[in-house]
């Protein structure tokens, strides 16, 4: 498939950048196929093929109102979401994942006993910084805005007794999978119980649709938690397969993001665009 060349795949990573950069001024078609050096027909041909539509609507998701828009159109009621099984170790980024979590003693030894590898790779939204164990994906990191040090840093103090390891030829297979290309990708997720129970939720939101963090607590019985739900989706060490993206706040703000607004804004338009594109 052509979206799978390293050579579109870097130049889409570039595009995408580009567009973000220019915030919400429009760029057109020739002055953006000119800086990727392709001709215009070329250029929409390829990004279309990766983000589902064209350069033009894409830069339409990108507007800080499309936030609202999906609140409107594509807000996900996590309790339908779970009593349609969208929940757990069901469909997630239309990616077969296995999810399995690690028991709260072994938590609460901070990584203790436990070997971490990680490397970097590249994404369609910055450098990618991923780490497992044996049993999957634990870690998952973006420093397009932060930096690879600072990003770093932050996973190592999630886990501080852990013994890392450099070893991005063993992540390969899953950090493929779990950065949009192709095969299966499995999650072991590293965090405390009510962490848990809020990434689990976060589960059940479907590419392209989102909630909210009140509506997080609700679904996990606890509707008065809704700032404690904010820190732990903050907490979230697995960017884009727990979609931590997904969550909004109610007035339809952004809210946070620990790997910055930038790249949450790219992400939920480059899903946006691909679910439109299947309708």
């Amino acid at each position: 498939m052509e979206h799978t060349k390293p050579y579109h795949y870097q130049v889409m990573r570039r595009a995408i950048d580009a567009i973000d950069a220019a915030g919400d001024t429009q760029l057109s078609l020739a002055d953006l196929a000119a800086d990727m050096n392709m001709s215009p027909a070329h250029f929409q041909r390829v990004f279309s093929t990766w983000v589902g539509v064209s350069p033009k609507r894409y830069q339409q998701y990108l507007t800080l109102a499309h936030a609202k828009t999906l609140l409107r159109d594509r807000f996900t009621t996590l309790d339908t979401a779970h009593s349609v099984g969208l929940s757990g170790s069901g469909r997630l980024h239309d990616l077969f994942v296995r999810w399995e979590a690690m028991s709260p003693g072994d938590y609460a030894r901070d990584g203790a006993d436990l070997t971490i590898r990680w490397g970097w790779f590249d994404s369609l939204f910055g450098p990618a910084l991923v780490m497992g164990t044996d049993r999957g994906i634990c870690g998952l990191a973006f420093a397009a805005e932060a930096g690879p040090e600072p990003a770093m840093a932050d996973m190592k103090s999630r886990w501080p007794k852990a013994t890392y390891v450099e070893d991005p030829a063993q992540l390969t297979p899953w950090a493929t999978a779990a950065l949009g290309m192709t095969g299966q990708t499995q999650l072991h997720m590293i965090g405390a119980p009510f962490q848990l129970k809020v990434w689990e939720a976060l589960l059940s939101i479907p590419s392209g649709h989102v909630t909210t963090y009140s509506e997080i607590a609700q679904s996990i019985g606890n509707s008065k938690a809704v700032r404690a739900v904010g820190t732990a989706v903050g907490r979230n060490p697995v960017s884009l397969l727990i979609p931590c993206h997904r969550a909004l706040r109610k007035s339809g703000a952004l809210g946070g993001y620990h790997w910055g607004l930038p790249v949450k804004r790219a992400i939920l338009a480059w899903e946006s665009a691909r679910a439109d594109a299947t309708l």
